[in-house]
Protein backbone atom coordinates (compact mmCIF):
# COMPACT_ATOMS: atom_id res chain seq x y z
CA UNK A 1 0.00 0.00 0.00
CA UNK A 2 1.53 3.34 -1.02
CA UNK A 3 2.32 5.90 1.93
CA UNK A 4 -0.15 8.20 2.62
CA UNK A 5 1.49 11.82 3.27
CA UNK A 6 -0.32 14.21 6.20
CA UNK A 7 0.11 16.72 3.50
CA UNK A 8 0.61 16.73 0.07
CA UNK A 9 0.96 19.85 -2.22
CA UNK A 10 1.04 19.62 -6.08
CA UNK A 11 2.10 22.21 -8.64
CA UNK A 12 0.18 24.80 -5.88
CA UNK A 13 0.00 28.36 -7.40
CA UNK A 14 -1.12 31.19 -6.27
CA UNK A 15 -1.31 34.78 -7.43
CA UNK A 16 -2.09 38.27 -6.24
CA UNK A 17 -2.69 40.67 -9.59
CA UNK A 18 0.57 40.38 -11.56
CA UNK A 19 2.09 38.99 -8.06
CA UNK A 20 2.93 35.41 -8.61
CA UNK A 21 2.95 34.71 -4.49
CA UNK A 22 2.98 30.86 -4.97
CA UNK A 23 4.54 29.59 -8.01
CA UNK A 24 4.40 25.42 -8.59
CA UNK A 25 4.72 24.15 -5.06
CA UNK A 26 5.11 20.98 -4.63
CA UNK A 27 5.49 19.02 -1.28
CA UNK A 28 5.08 16.17 0.79
CA UNK A 29 5.22 16.07 4.66
CA UNK A 30 4.63 12.95 6.43
CA UNK A 31 2.76 12.07 9.69
CA UNK A 32 4.38 13.19 12.77
CA UNK A 33 7.33 15.31 10.73
CA UNK A 34 8.13 18.90 12.46
CA UNK A 35 8.23 20.63 8.85
CA UNK A 36 9.38 24.12 8.67
CA UNK A 37 8.68 26.85 5.77
CA UNK A 38 11.70 29.09 5.75
CA UNK A 39 12.05 31.91 3.75
CA UNK A 40 11.99 35.96 3.72
CA UNK A 41 9.65 38.08 3.57
CA UNK A 42 7.53 37.83 0.52
CA UNK A 43 9.29 34.58 -0.73
CA UNK A 44 5.37 32.52 -0.45
CA UNK A 45 5.90 30.72 2.77
CA UNK A 46 2.83 32.25 4.96
CA UNK A 47 0.86 32.17 1.60
CA UNK A 48 1.22 28.43 1.09
CA UNK A 49 0.41 27.90 4.80
CA UNK A 50 -2.41 29.99 4.17
CA UNK A 51 -3.43 27.53 1.29
CA UNK A 52 -3.17 24.49 3.52
CA UNK A 53 -5.26 25.96 6.23
CA UNK A 54 -7.94 26.92 3.65
CA UNK A 55 -7.76 30.54 4.34
CA UNK A 56 -6.70 31.25 1.04
CA UNK A 57 -7.89 29.04 -2.01
CA UNK A 58 -5.34 27.80 -4.83
CA UNK A 59 -5.43 29.47 -8.75
CA UNK A 60 -4.04 26.16 -9.77
CA UNK A 61 -2.71 22.82 -8.25
CA UNK A 62 -3.97 20.98 -5.26
CA UNK A 63 -3.74 20.78 -1.82
CA UNK A 64 -4.67 17.08 -0.25
CA UNK A 65 -4.88 15.89 3.58
CA UNK A 66 -4.07 12.38 4.40
CA UNK A 67 -4.70 11.94 0.90
CA UNK A 68 -8.24 13.89 0.16
CA UNK A 69 -8.25 16.41 -2.31
CA UNK A 70 -9.29 18.84 0.23
CA UNK A 71 -8.37 22.20 -2.23
CA UNK A 72 -11.54 23.72 -2.59
CA UNK A 73 -12.86 22.55 1.54
CA UNK A 74 -13.49 25.59 3.61
CA UNK A 75 -10.76 25.99 6.00
CA UNK A 76 -13.54 25.14 9.22
CA UNK A 77 -14.32 21.85 7.53
CA UNK A 78 -10.19 20.73 7.49
CA UNK A 79 -8.67 19.02 9.94
CA UNK A 80 -6.18 21.30 10.69
CA UNK A 81 -5.90 24.08 13.06
CA UNK A 82 -3.66 27.11 13.24
CA UNK A 83 -1.25 28.99 15.98
CA UNK A 84 -0.63 32.60 14.94
CA UNK A 85 1.70 35.02 16.30
CA UNK A 86 -0.74 37.25 17.96
CA UNK A 87 -2.52 34.62 19.84
CA UNK A 88 -5.89 35.70 18.94
CA UNK A 89 -7.02 34.49 22.47
CA UNK A 90 -10.50 36.13 23.56
CA UNK A 91 -10.12 38.61 26.03
CA UNK A 92 -13.26 38.28 27.92
CA UNK A 93 -13.02 34.34 28.05
CA UNK A 94 -10.74 32.28 30.59
CA UNK A 95 -8.10 30.49 29.62
CA UNK A 96 -9.85 27.22 30.27
CA UNK A 97 -12.66 28.84 28.43
CA UNK A 98 -10.03 29.50 25.23
CA UNK A 99 -8.73 26.18 25.33
CA UNK A 100 -11.97 24.80 25.26
CA UNK A 101 -13.73 26.63 22.92
CA UNK A 102 -12.86 24.49 19.81
CA UNK A 103 -14.60 21.33 21.66
CA UNK A 104 -17.34 23.37 22.70
CA UNK A 105 -18.43 24.15 18.90
CA UNK A 106 -18.12 21.24 17.79
CA UNK A 107 -20.92 19.64 20.41
CA UNK A 108 -18.00 18.21 23.07
CA UNK A 109 -19.91 18.03 26.71
CA UNK A 110 -18.78 20.43 29.59
CA UNK A 111 -17.27 17.35 31.44
CA UNK A 112 -15.44 16.44 28.86
CA UNK A 113 -14.54 19.95 27.78
CA UNK A 114 -12.46 20.89 31.07
CA UNK A 115 -11.21 17.10 31.13
CA UNK A 116 -9.92 18.04 27.72
CA UNK A 117 -8.52 21.50 28.23
CA UNK A 118 -6.30 20.47 31.39
CA UNK A 119 -4.68 18.00 29.87
CA UNK A 120 -4.15 20.31 27.18
CA UNK A 121 -2.77 22.96 29.67
CA UNK A 122 -0.77 20.70 31.15
CA UNK A 123 0.89 19.69 28.35
CA UNK A 124 2.18 23.28 27.63
CA UNK A 125 3.14 23.08 31.29
CA UNK A 126 0.30 25.83 32.00
CA UNK A 127 -1.38 23.80 35.37
CA UNK A 128 -3.71 25.94 37.31
CA UNK A 129 -4.02 28.69 35.48
CA UNK A 130 -7.41 27.70 33.59
CA UNK A 131 -9.16 30.49 35.79
CA UNK A 132 -7.24 33.35 35.02
CA UNK A 133 -8.12 35.95 31.87
CA UNK A 134 -5.34 36.53 29.23
CA UNK A 135 -4.62 39.64 30.03
CA UNK A 136 -2.92 38.16 33.54
CA UNK A 137 -0.78 36.06 31.91
CA UNK A 138 3.14 36.93 30.28
CA UNK A 139 3.34 36.70 26.68
CA UNK A 140 5.07 33.35 26.80
CA UNK A 141 2.02 32.02 28.68
CA UNK A 142 -0.58 33.19 26.03
CA UNK A 143 1.36 31.61 23.30
CA UNK A 144 1.11 28.61 25.33
CA UNK A 145 -2.65 29.13 25.88
CA UNK A 146 -2.82 29.50 22.31
CA UNK A 147 -1.17 26.11 21.45
CA UNK A 148 -3.05 24.55 24.20
CA UNK A 149 -6.31 25.81 22.25
CA UNK A 150 -5.09 24.20 18.83
CA UNK A 151 -3.97 20.68 20.03
CA UNK A 152 -6.99 20.15 22.49
CA UNK A 153 -9.31 19.04 19.27
CA UNK A 154 -6.41 16.70 17.85
CA UNK A 155 -6.41 17.59 14.48
CA UNK A 156 -4.32 15.61 11.66
CA UNK A 157 -2.15 19.02 11.01
CA UNK A 158 -1.14 22.07 13.19
CA UNK A 159 -0.10 24.89 11.53
CA UNK A 160 2.03 27.26 13.10
CA UNK A 161 2.43 30.91 11.17
CA UNK A 162 5.73 32.22 12.94
CA UNK A 163 4.32 31.88 17.25
CA UNK A 164 7.07 33.02 18.68
CA UNK A 165 7.64 36.36 16.54
CA UNK A 166 6.31 38.58 19.42
CA UNK A 167 8.58 37.22 21.88
CA UNK A 168 11.89 38.63 23.17
CA UNK A 169 15.07 36.73 22.17
CA UNK A 170 15.36 34.58 25.63
CA UNK A 171 12.23 33.47 25.56
CA UNK A 172 11.89 32.58 22.15
CA UNK A 173 14.91 29.76 22.89
CA UNK A 174 12.95 28.67 25.41
CA UNK A 175 9.45 27.88 23.15
CA UNK A 176 11.74 26.48 20.56
CA UNK A 177 12.62 23.95 23.03
CA UNK A 178 8.86 23.46 24.26
CA UNK A 179 7.56 23.59 20.71
CA UNK A 180 9.52 20.59 20.02
CA UNK A 181 8.83 18.52 23.15
CA UNK A 182 5.56 19.35 22.73
CA UNK A 183 5.14 18.28 19.08
CA UNK A 184 7.07 15.02 20.18
CA UNK A 185 4.58 14.10 23.20
CA UNK A 186 1.38 14.97 20.99
CA UNK A 187 2.81 12.93 17.59
CA UNK A 188 0.85 15.41 15.72
CA UNK A 189 2.28 16.75 12.57
CA UNK A 190 3.50 20.38 12.87
CA UNK A 191 4.05 22.70 10.05
CA UNK A 192 5.63 25.72 11.13
CA UNK A 193 6.53 29.30 9.24
CA UNK A 194 9.23 31.27 10.18
CA UNK A 195 12.21 33.83 8.47
CA UNK A 196 14.39 32.88 11.49
CA UNK A 197 17.61 30.10 10.35
CA UNK A 198 18.12 29.53 13.85
CA UNK A 199 14.47 28.18 14.54
CA UNK A 200 14.63 26.03 11.43
CA UNK A 201 17.51 24.83 12.14
CA UNK A 202 17.19 23.96 15.71
CA UNK A 203 13.63 22.37 15.64
CA UNK A 204 12.68 20.87 12.26
CA UNK A 205 12.91 17.38 10.60
CA UNK A 206 12.97 18.65 7.59
CA UNK A 207 12.52 22.27 6.14
CA UNK A 208 11.84 24.00 2.50
CA UNK A 209 13.52 27.02 1.79
CA UNK A 210 11.46 29.50 -0.29
CA UNK A 211 12.93 32.21 -2.46
CA UNK A 212 10.47 33.81 -5.26
CA UNK A 213 7.06 31.72 -4.70
CA UNK A 214 8.84 28.10 -5.06
CA UNK A 215 11.16 25.81 -3.14
CA UNK A 216 14.48 25.68 -3.59
CA UNK A 217 15.88 23.29 -1.38
CA UNK A 218 13.97 20.56 0.75
CA UNK A 219 16.08 18.57 3.13
CA UNK A 220 17.23 17.79 6.82
CA UNK A 221 18.63 20.83 8.65
CA UNK A 222 21.93 19.63 8.84
CA UNK A 223 21.53 18.85 4.82
CA UNK A 224 20.43 22.32 3.81
CA UNK A 225 23.07 23.71 6.33
CA UNK A 226 26.32 21.68 4.74
CA UNK A 227 24.72 21.24 1.05
CA UNK A 228 23.18 23.93 0.02
CA UNK A 229 21.41 23.75 -2.96
CA UNK A 230 21.82 27.28 -4.79
CA UNK A 231 23.61 30.75 -3.45
CA UNK A 232 20.39 31.77 -2.14
CA UNK A 233 20.08 28.87 0.13
CA UNK A 234 24.32 29.51 0.95
CA UNK A 235 23.40 33.00 1.88
CA UNK A 236 20.54 32.88 3.72
CA UNK A 237 20.73 29.71 5.66
CA UNK A 238 23.57 30.70 7.58
CA UNK A 239 26.43 32.67 6.12
CA UNK A 240 28.49 31.03 4.23
CA UNK A 241 31.67 31.77 1.74
CA UNK A 242 30.99 31.41 -2.41
CA UNK A 243 33.92 31.00 -4.29
CA UNK A 244 35.36 30.79 -8.20
CA UNK A 245 37.69 28.52 -8.80
CA UNK A 246 38.76 26.71 -12.14
CA UNK A 247 35.43 26.98 -13.64
CA UNK A 248 33.69 25.44 -10.61
CA UNK A 249 31.66 27.46 -8.10
CA UNK A 250 31.26 26.17 -4.70
CA UNK A 251 30.47 27.28 -1.05
CA UNK A 252 32.49 26.46 2.69
CA UNK A 253 31.41 27.51 5.59
CA UNK A 254 33.22 30.22 7.88
CA UNK A 255 33.23 28.05 10.87
CA UNK A 256 34.86 25.17 8.88
CA UNK A 257 38.25 27.42 7.23
CA UNK A 258 41.11 27.65 9.34
CA UNK A 259 42.97 30.89 9.74
CA UNK A 260 47.15 29.92 9.48
CA UNK A 261 50.01 31.94 9.94
CA UNK A 262 53.73 31.45 10.37
CA UNK A 263 54.94 27.82 9.51
CA UNK A 264 51.65 26.01 10.29
CA UNK A 265 50.92 23.01 8.41
CA UNK A 266 48.37 22.61 5.65
CA UNK A 267 49.21 19.12 4.36
CA UNK A 268 45.97 17.49 3.20
CA UNK A 269 43.97 21.10 2.77
CA UNK A 270 43.23 22.98 0.29
CA UNK A 271 45.22 26.42 1.01
CA UNK A 272 45.04 29.98 -0.30
CA UNK A 273 47.05 32.86 0.46
CA UNK A 274 45.42 36.51 1.71
CA UNK A 275 45.46 39.10 4.08
CA UNK A 276 43.30 40.19 7.28
CA UNK A 277 41.48 43.12 6.78
CA UNK A 278 39.06 42.79 9.15
CA UNK A 279 38.60 41.50 12.81
CA UNK A 280 35.18 40.86 15.07
CA UNK A 281 35.91 40.12 18.33
CA UNK A 282 32.42 39.10 19.73
CA UNK A 283 33.32 37.64 23.06
CA UNK A 284 33.39 33.31 22.52
CA UNK A 285 33.99 33.98 18.82
CA UNK A 286 36.06 36.01 16.49
CA UNK A 287 35.26 36.58 12.85
CA UNK A 288 37.82 37.24 10.30
CA UNK A 289 37.60 38.74 7.11
CA UNK A 290 40.01 37.96 4.53
CA UNK A 291 40.99 38.59 1.01
CA UNK A 292 42.22 36.46 -1.05
CA UNK A 293 45.47 36.93 -3.32
CA UNK A 294 43.29 34.59 -5.88
CA UNK A 295 40.63 36.82 -6.32
CA UNK A 296 37.49 37.40 -3.75
CA UNK A 297 36.85 37.17 0.25
CA UNK A 298 36.71 34.52 2.77
CA UNK A 299 34.72 35.08 5.92
CA UNK A 300 36.82 32.72 8.74
CA UNK A 301 34.94 32.31 12.20
CA UNK A 302 37.19 30.75 14.88
CA UNK A 303 36.31 29.68 18.73
CA UNK A 304 38.08 31.74 21.06
CA UNK A 305 39.43 28.72 22.83
CA UNK A 306 42.86 29.91 24.28
CA UNK A 307 42.90 33.68 22.55
CA UNK A 308 42.12 36.85 24.21
CA UNK A 309 40.54 40.00 22.67
CA UNK A 310 44.35 41.18 21.93
CA UNK A 311 45.53 38.24 20.50
CA UNK A 312 42.41 38.24 17.93
CA UNK A 313 43.24 41.58 16.63
CA UNK A 314 46.44 41.87 16.15
CA UNK A 315 46.19 39.61 13.35
CA UNK A 316 44.58 42.49 11.18
CA UNK A 317 46.39 43.46 8.46
CA UNK A 318 48.59 40.52 8.79
CA UNK A 319 49.35 38.11 5.78
CA UNK A 320 48.16 34.44 5.97
CA UNK A 321 47.11 31.13 4.52
CA UNK A 322 43.49 29.74 4.72
CA UNK A 323 42.43 26.56 4.12
CA UNK A 324 39.60 24.00 4.50
CA UNK A 325 39.16 20.56 3.86
CA UNK A 326 37.73 19.41 0.26
CA UNK A 327 34.59 17.32 1.73
CA UNK A 328 33.74 20.69 3.56
CA UNK A 329 33.06 22.54 0.41
CA UNK A 330 29.70 22.10 -1.28
CA UNK A 331 29.51 22.39 -5.06
CA UNK A 332 26.03 24.96 -6.02
CA UNK A 333 23.95 25.83 -9.05
CA UNK A 334 24.26 28.91 -11.06
CA UNK A 335 21.55 31.06 -10.01
CA UNK A 336 18.78 31.49 -12.85
CA UNK A 337 18.80 35.34 -13.56
CA UNK A 338 22.70 34.61 -14.40
CA UNK A 339 22.09 32.41 -17.03
CA UNK A 340 22.71 34.10 -20.51
CA UNK A 341 19.67 33.91 -23.26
Amino acid sequence: MANVHDIRLVDLAKRYGDVHAVAGVSLDVDHGEFFTLLGPSGSGKTTTLRLIAGFELPDAGRVELGGQDVSHVPAYARDVNTVFQDYALFPHMTVADNVAYGLRIKGVGKAERRTRAGEALEMVRLPGVGARKPAQLSGGQRQRVALARAIVNRPRVLLLDEPLGALDAQLRLGMQVELKRIQSEVGITFVYVTHDQEEALTMSDRLAVFDAGRIVQVGAPAEVYERPATEFVAGFVGTSNVLDRGGRRFTVRPEKIRLLTGDASSDGLVSEHGRVIDVSYVGPLTRYVVALAGGGQLQVVQQNLETSSAQALEVQGREVRVAWREEHTSAIAVQPEEVGP
